[in-house]
């Protein structure tokens, strides 16, 4: 059993400034709700859904790919928040969103491009507009949980308040 943080640890969760990148997106989307510090770090759904107590399927997993709107063309990232119980269908998304292919970002092009480490990329919060489409099957839950800019940290939220906060197009992704 991993021992659980004392207070200092879990305040400075709190106060790293991804974290408080996320909080004041929270805030300023009009969204109330608190940001919970894991026992642990998470880096993936199965491991937040454990530590939470929830369904995996309730864990909004922030996946970044990169897209090519040609072969060979230039690359803009994508994020994908995907229902943590599927693997998302790259041919399909690349389809419905028109461009050439996505594949899955490497953890560098992740941080570059949203500002948080694999295992934080919150929904919302990054240091560039990011292209976003959301998994329908999140929309069978009332609480879905998603990372909150640390590995440690996440926060409840609805599937409605996710697609407002993100301005991401509900999509199926399996």
């Amino acid at each position: 059993m991993t021992p659980r943080p004392d207070q200092g640890a879990r305040d400075a969760v709190l106060a790293h400034p991804a974290v408080v990148r996320v909080r004041e997106a929270i805030a300023a989307h009009l969204v109330t709700t608190t940001v919970v510090v894991l026992d642990s770090a998470a880096r993936t759904a199965a491991q937040a859904a454990e530590q939470l107590g929830v369904s995996v399927a309730q864990i909004a997993n922030s996946l970044v790919f990169t897209a090519r709107s040609a072969p060979g063309g230039d690359v803009t990232p994508l994020l994908v928040l995907a229902s943590g119980a599927h693997r998302v269908n790259t041919v399909k998304v690349a389809a419905m969103l028109q461009v050439a292919e996505i594949e899955q970002a490497d953890a560098a092009f992740v941080r570059a491009t949203t500002g948080f480490v694999i295992g934080g990329v919150a929904p919302v919060g990054h240091t560039q507009p990011i292209r976003t489409v959301i998994d329908v099957s999140l929309a069978r839950h009332d609480t879905i949980w998603a990372a909150a800019g640390h590995p440690q940290a996440v926060f409840r939220t609805t599937y409605d308040e996710l697609i407002r906060m993100s301005g991401g197009i509900p999509t199926e992704v399996v």
